[in-house]
């Protein structure tokens, strides 16, 4: 048996100063958990704003985080039954900014050997990229009207350049070297794990300054959200 050394005031001042220290860790240790499992007042931080294209105006008081997948249909019937709403009521009243963060995962989860996801939202970065929210915009309507079937690789480099020809003052031959050299493909995977990071499973998901909106699909639901958060 191994004992203390010393006599026995020494063995009792060692002892206590051994219950100091495993309580001064285990309240570090607390503190480190408490931290990382909470998020920051407000969700500032969670997203980084300032890479994401958006509608509406620079100083409107509400920031929204529409999360999507430009080949998945339920982001679709979104895009043509909630966010409309959203838009008359939010976006052009200057009340909110409503940012796209593009999250290219269903080509995957389909098992497809092309991951035209991916392509999709390279593509959408390429006419940010030079034509800024009103192009990304513009073009992210086109390939939602545009969508097919999500079990399908439809959204090929050939098929985005077709539907880019319809995004007015677009250097098409700009976006075409910009999709075949893949020179996004860096910012899609930034998107990507900007969406991971804050545990997105699914598409849409919407967040109202950083809290997450359990129906995204309940304009109800979103209106509420936005209403508090303007308050």
């Amino acid at each position: 048996m191994t004992r203390l050394s010393g006599n026995n005031s020494n063995n009792m001042m060692l002892l206590v100063g051994t219950l100091v220290a495993a309580l001064l860790i285990g309240l570090a240790l607390f503190a480190v958990s408490k931290k990382q499992s909470t998020p920051a007042a407000g969700g500032e931080g969670t997203f980084n704003y300032a890479s994401l294209p958006y509608a509406g105006q620079e100083d409107a008081k509400v920031s929204v985080v529409v999360v999507e997948d430009f080949k998945c249909p339920i982001c679709k019937q979104f895009e043509e039954t909630v966010a409309p709403q959203i838009k008359t009521n939010y976006v052009d009243t200057g009340k909110i900014k409503q940012y796209s963060l593009v999250w290219p995962f269903l080509s995957k989860n389909a098992g497809l050997s092309v991951d035209d996801s991916k392509f999709a939202a390279q593509a959408g970065r390429c006419v940010y990229q030079e034509r800024g929210n009103d192009g990304f915009n513009a073009f992210k309507t086109i390939l939602f009207r545009a969508q097919g079937d999500e079990r399908q690789a439809w959204a090929t480099k050939e098929r985005l350049k077709e539907l880019a020809v319809n995004v007015e003052g677009l250097d098409q031959a700009k976006f075409a070297t910009c999709l075949d050299t893949d020179a996004t493909v860096a910012a899609v995977d930034t998107d990507t794990k900007m969406a991971e990071d804050n545990k997105v499973s699914g598409t849409p998901t919407v967040f109202v300054n950083g809290k997450r909106v359990e129906n995204s699909m309940s304009y109800d639901e979103l209106k509420k959200a936005i209403d508090e958060a303007l308050q």
